[in-house]
């Protein structure tokens, strides 16, 4: 059986790993993406009986996306998932922030969902199916002090998943996007205790989400299911917010 092919940017760790091996085990080969080589994630996917490869590229550079995307598609044969989760912070109070942090913020964050978009979008069109799922965040949707830059990038995400859902739509093809809250990773662990405190205070399930529950949701977009949902910003936060 032809297995179908899911492409995930950032997957070397944390939250894009879990999604690369939840894909893993629901059966499709799976291309893993980060700036650097990531043979463990390749490694643990490809014990699901999938074929996995590593594909180091940073994807805010539109040229190496072409290339990358042109490789996955020749080894691959389609790309049938697309999960654009590479994302980095650069976090400071706006009237403190220096430019080149912006930037940058945009670029690896905004500018790489446009890159990914529109390359694997093509191809997408061509087969006339896919999914694209983006990681947005809480951020993006609901701002956060401290993150101007980080919540800009996110909040674009929204409108660029809505429009192409739009553009795609007629071709069977599904753009939505995925909102985490407080994922526990080495980030978070970081924190201190009085921190932690603050930020479960404000969640209404008391704990932070883990890493295989925003793979959860991917997953269920990547599939059968979710073929009528489409445009969509899904918040994964516990209750962060309401």
């Amino acid at each position: 059986m032809d297995r179908k092919t899911a492409l995930i940017t950032g997957a070397g760790q944390g939250i894009g790993e879990a999604i690369a091996l939840r894909l893993a085990k629901d059966g499709f080969n799976i291309a893993v993406n980060d700036l650097r080589d990531a043979p463990n994630v390749a490694e643990k996917c490809r014990a699901f009986g999938v074929t996995a490869e590593c594909f180091p590229a940073d994807v805010s550079d539109y040229a190496a996306c072409e290339t990358m995307v042109k490789s996955i598609k020749e080894k691959f044969g389609s790309i049938d998932v697309l999960v654009n989760n590479a994302g980095i912070t650069r976090d400071g109070l706006a009237v403190r922030m220096k430019e080149e942090d912006y930037d940058l913020v945009i670029r690896v964050n905004q500018k790489s969902v446009f890159n990914m978009m529109k390359l694997v979008g093509a191809i997408m069109m061509k087969q006339k199916s896919g999914r694209i799922i983006s990681v947005s965040s809480v951020a993006g949707v609901h701002g956060n002090a401290g993150q101007l830059n980080y919540s800009a990038s996110k909040a674009a995400i929204v409108g660029m998943t809505k429009t192409m859902s739009k553009e795609l739509g007629s071709r069977g093809i599904t753009v939505n996007a995925i909102a985490p809250g407080f994922i526990q990773t080495p980030m978070t662990d970081a924190l201190t205790d009085e921190q932690k405190a603050m930020i479960l205070n404000l969640i209404a399930m008391k704990r932070y989400g883990q890493v295989e529950e925003i793979a959860g949701v991917v997953s269920f977009l990547s599939g059968s299911d979710s073929s009528y949902v489409t445009g969509q910003t899904i918040e994964i936060s516990g209750g962060l917010t309401i």
